[in-house]
């Protein structure tokens, strides 16, 4: 929209460029999991995005007729509106359209995509898809996030490991040394104590810093069972309301994530989550 709006780039020019721009990882093959936003409520908040969206699946529908004419039930699966029931944009679809490469993150999850998911997409363009296995740096994930901890490991064995991982295994020596056993308790505790200031700073809510923190981010979905974790968090509470006395550990729920815009249920697992919060 901005190329073609703002910037005046002609439409075949302005898709080339996002086409060439734009890559999709999919990280789930359930197709429950994957967004179908209704088209009422598109055409509502965003109608010029709307209108794009007709236009790249009438072209994009062309090609498929192209390629394969008169296979009506092809035609259908590869659309990127969902016409039975309430009309729904797949975003699925519409990201594999939009993409120059398409990947799943483990080699068997690719091959399945393949297979199953996007198999009309893969059998129109076997070259857009890949495999990228999932991996973590520890030069984000530990030496960036977590820098009291990172300085720790250093004055033990030095900084190779930021670039050779199996280095940590030299940490090995330690881990039965009280005083290094006692020094990674305190980094922990004291990034528990930074997290519950940005808490209590960004959300007004003061949390224990002693207390256990108990954590589950990732997207809202029934099969993730984020209601299954907010219903332990009531029998904790009932158990608490039915015996003050009673030795439990105390414990900080934190549960993070987002649903899909049209997906009912998993709005109302947040909608619980935060009730059971604010009781």
């Amino acid at each position: 929209r901005i190329l073609l709006d703002i910037e005046n780039v002609p439409y075949e020019e302005a898709w080339d460029l996002v086409v060439r721009s734009c890559a999709y990882t999919n990280h789930t093959v359930l197709p429950e999991a994957l967004e179908r936003w209704p088209c009422s409520m598109l055409e509502n908040v965003l109608p010029r995005h709307m209108q794009l969206i007709y236009h790249i699946n009438f072209l994009h529908l062309k090609e498929v007729q192209k390629r394969w004419p008169g296979d009506a039930d092809r035609l259908r699966r590869m659309s990127l509106i969902e016409e039975e029931g309430e009309k729904r944009v797949n975003m699925a679809n519409l990201c594999v359209v939009g993409s120059h490469a398409v990947n799943g993150v483990a080699a068997i999850h690719s091959d399945i995509l393949k297979a199953t998911v996007f198999r009309d997409f893969y059998e129109m363009w076997p070259d857009k898809f890949q495999n990228k296995t999932n991996g973590i740096t520890p030069r984000r994930w530990l030496l960036l996030c977590n820098p009291g901890l990172s300085d720790l490991i250093s004055d033990k064995i030095g900084t190779d490991w930021t670039v050779h991982l199996e280095k940590l295994q030299g940490l090995k020596r330690w881990a039965k040394d009280p005083a290094f056993q006692r020094a990674v308790m305190k980094v922990k505790q004291e990034n528990k104590l930074k997290l519950a200031a940005l808490i209590e700073r960004d959300t007004g809510v003061k949390i224990n810093a002693a207390s256990m923190f108990d954590v589950q981010v990732k997207r809202i979905h029934e099969y993730k069972r984020q209601l299954l974790n907010i219903l332990h968090v009531i029998t904790l509470y009932n158990r608490i309301k039915r015996d003050p006395s009673a030795s439990i550990t105390p414990r900080t729920v934190m549960i993070g994530g987002k649903a899909a815009p049209g997906y009912f249920i998993a709005k109302q697992i947040i909608a619980l989550a935060c009730a059971v919060g604010n009781t």
